[in-house]
């Protein structure tokens, strides 16, 4: 099934999504200041191309330096990547096979507004992690 929806992703969404942050990516590069913002930008892009399976999680390890960088991104980029999402899946949602596709969509604006102190791991690896603690 995850295949499918990331195949079905891609497609109507990700492909578009992706090349939005590689985008951002490439303009943050530009300036040295702003090398660690490009590489946040394709972090999240490889995460936007293929979804499903994945899952965002916060780094234990972030302080304030992740706070400061947040504010300065969300400023710079995020605010326009979230309105991307948005519009994606406003236009997602008027079909119901695209209805899950809109509800991914809504589910990336938080790490696209605040991409510093997160990671991304397979949603596997979390389930692991999960038992591991319970026992």
């Amino acid at each position: 099934m995850r295949l499918l929806l990331n195949l079905i992703w891609f497609v109507l969404a990700g492909l578009w999504l992706a090349i939005g942050y590689a985008l951002a990516g490439l303009i943050m590069c530009v300036l040295i200041v702003t090398i660690p913002f490009g590489v946040a930008s394709f972090r999240i892009a490889s995460y936007v191309l293929w979804p499903f399976g994945r899952t965002i999680v916060a780094k234990p390890s972030a302080g304030a330096g992740a706070v400061v960088l947040n504010v300065i991104w969300f400023v710079l980029a995020g605010w326009w990547l979230a309105i991307g999402h948005i519009v994606t899946a406003v236009a997602q949602a008027i079909t119901i096979v695209g209805i899950p596709l809109a509800i991914a969509n809504i589910k990336l604006i938080p790490v696209t507004l605040v991409p510093f102190g997160k990671d991304i791991v397979p949603t596997d690896a979390l389930h692991g992690q999960r038992a591991l603690h319970s026992m």
